[in-house]
């Protein structure tokens, strides 16, 4: 696997000095001044700024707050993080001190991936160091009354347990399924405390910024989109691995990156991503162009992509929760319509049927599965429908039944 050194995370940096320089700034308010300043987004694929969200956090008055890392990295292509945690865990860990310190938590967690529990000796090895260095524990780095310790804890290998809320619920004992919201974890978050949630490479990030500044991070990126970005490309490409990129990177410069001549398509996002054609590979990694968790999978010309998106439907079936009956119910549907596709029995009255059964996914559903189901399926439909011949035979199809 390839890696080639990026701007941020992979640049150099000295042991937690991120942490004694939030330390030295003294207040919580100032720290939060420093990362909203940076212009941090969430590197989970949403986009939230981090700032704004520890600074709500920070404005509810409780008796406790908590720290979680969202290590329950279970999207379809995207394995960055697990190079994060095997091999800069104690940045993680010091990003989440700091996030302690913003907001007033003294205690934190780990949601570690269940596939992941092989890393746990090498995780809490680190963990260990980072207690006899006076980085987690009591009075961290000297500061009188600044607790804050660390617990893993193990998912169960759910896919919807990366949403936030189906998190928590995890964490708390009970059944991953998101919760309805309002109420947010920033102000009703684990065991009904203000609590962030923050993912394994937005954690990473966090010592860079304090140690270097934030308009040091802001000169990385684009206007909208400051610093930089881990891809897990894999596919056919030459060289796979973990890359990091400037926000604004082109999929045509990636694709130079990995050593690939061309491309039949790309698919940006993961599962739940959308697949660019060859005539849109200018397009950029940003959040105002190409926003995505990490997953770039590339693919070759003799790539019939609806058998990529029969196997995301299918992992998507085995991964909703069945809250939602548009989801529980919709992507069986897709199934048959991909089915349909292949064999040339779609119609295009049909297929209009699904594309609106698209969007009542995206509207209707309760989580980012159902709402990210329909978008492998709409994008290469969009982008390579040439490829497909549509049924000229009239039928009617039961397309959804709530």
């Amino acid at each position: 696997m390839s890696r080639r050194q990026g701007p941020v995370i992979f640049s150099d940096i000295e042991p937690y000095a991120g942490l004694k320089n939030a330390v030295k700034l003294g207040k919580s308010e100032a720290v939060l001044d420093v990362v909203k300043n940076s212009n941090l987004k969430g590197r989970g694929g949403a986009g939230f700024p981090t700032g704004l969200k520890w600074q709500l956090v920070f404005d509810t008055r409780a008796d406790k707050k908590f720290v979680i890392c969202n290590a329950d990295e279970g999207e379809p292509g995207t394995f960055k993080d697990k190079v994060l945690l095997t091999e800069y865990a104690c940045e993680v860990f010091e990003g989440m001190a700091i996030a302690a310190f913003a907001i007033g938590a003294s205690a934190g967690f780990v949601y570690l991936r269940a596939e992941y529990r092989s890393f746990l000796p090498g995780i809490e090895e680190v963990l260990k160091e980072m207690r006899a260095a006076g980085a987690l524990g009591k009075n961290i780095m000297g500061k009188e009354g600044f607790d804050f310790d660390i617990e893993i804890r193990l998912g169960a290998g759910a896919y919807v347990c990366g949403e936030e809320t189906a998190l928590i619920e995890s964490l708390e004992g009970n059944r991953g399924e998101p919760r309805n919201r309002p109420p947010f974890p920033v102000n009703t978050g684990f065991e009904g405390y203000p609590t962030t949630v923050n993912n394994v490479e937005t954690f990473a990030i966090i010592p860079h910024i304090l140690a270097k500044g934030a308009d040091w991070f802001k000169r990385i990126g684009t206007e909208k989109s400051s610093g930089a970005k881990l891809l897990s490309v894999s596919g056919d490409c030459r060289e796979k691995g973990v890359y990091e990129v400037p926000y604004g990177t082109s999929l045509n410069e990636i694709l130079k990156l990995t050593g690939t001549s061309s491309a039949k398509a790309i698919q940006v996002g993961g599962a739940g991503g959308i697949c660019v054609p060859p005539k849109d590979f200018t397009r950029k990694i940003a959040f105002e162009d190409l926003p995505t968790g990490g997953s770039v999978i590339i693919l070759g010309e003799k790539r019939d992509l609806m058998d990529m998106v029969k196997n995301f439907l299918k992992f998507f079936k085995e991964e909703s929760c069945g809250q939602c009956s548009p989801c529980r119910e919709g992507i069986a549907v897709f199934l048959e319509a991909v089915s349909m596709i292949k064999r040339g029995e779609c119609t295009r009255e049909y297929l209009d049927d699904i594309l609106s059964l698209a969007e009542t996914l995206q509207c209707a559903s309760k989580c980012g599965l159902g709402q990210s189901v329909p978008n492998a399926f709409c994008s290469v439909i969009e982008n390579f429908k040439d490829e497909y011949k549509l049924s000229k035979t009239v039928k009617k199809e039961r397309v959804f039944n709530g």
